[in-house]
């Protein structure tokens, strides 16, 4: 995580961050689950991980995005893509456990693929942010975050275990 640019004083930035890290934190544990075999603790983990991520991308494809795409339109496009990659694998668990016996190599690559995502958002589009969005595009952030509350106070327990 960056910091150096202070970015993380924002906060809308740290809740971004923190829930960076319960997907981190989520994601350690669903990798565990697939290596172990329990495949079933590791689809259940996923829908956790589902579950903050759906508020967040909401935040940040919502307000954060479209804020950057003027200056940073073909990063903030590769983004986009990256959601939509993830959240496709992500979501073959939604109502059961995966039987296609290529989910758990594919979920382990996605899993992978959404770390360095977040590498890249706390590295360059936090930052970015700070540096390049008006006092109008915070506020709209903000405004944007306000409509995913009650999504983020029902029901995550971000800090529990699998």
């Amino acid at each position: 995580m960056c910091d150096y640019c202070g970015c993380q004083d924002l906060d809308a930035i740290a809740e971004l961050t923190a829930e960076h890290d319960v997907v981190v934190t989520l994601s350690g544990q669903v990798r565990r689950a697939v290596q172990a075999g329990d495949l079933d603790l590791a689809a259940d983990g996923v829908r956790t991980i589902v579950a903050v991520l759906g508020p967040h991308t909401a935040v940040e494809e919502g307000a954060l995005f479209p804020a950057m795409v003027e200056d940073f339109g073909d990063h903030v496009a590769g983004l986009v893509d990256e959601h939509r990659r993830i959240e496709q694998v992500l979501a073959e668990s939604a109502d059961r456990t995966p039987s296609d016996p290529s989910w758990p190599s594919r979920l382990e690559q996605t899993l992978v693929m959404l770390r360095e995502h977040i590498i890249k958002e706390q590295d360059g589009v936090f930052p970015a942010a700070l540096a390049t969005l008006s006092a109008a595009q915070w506020d709209h952030l903000e405004a944007v975050w306000a409509t995913t509350e009650t999504v983020r106070r029902r029901g995550l327990s971000t800090g529990t275990p699998m």
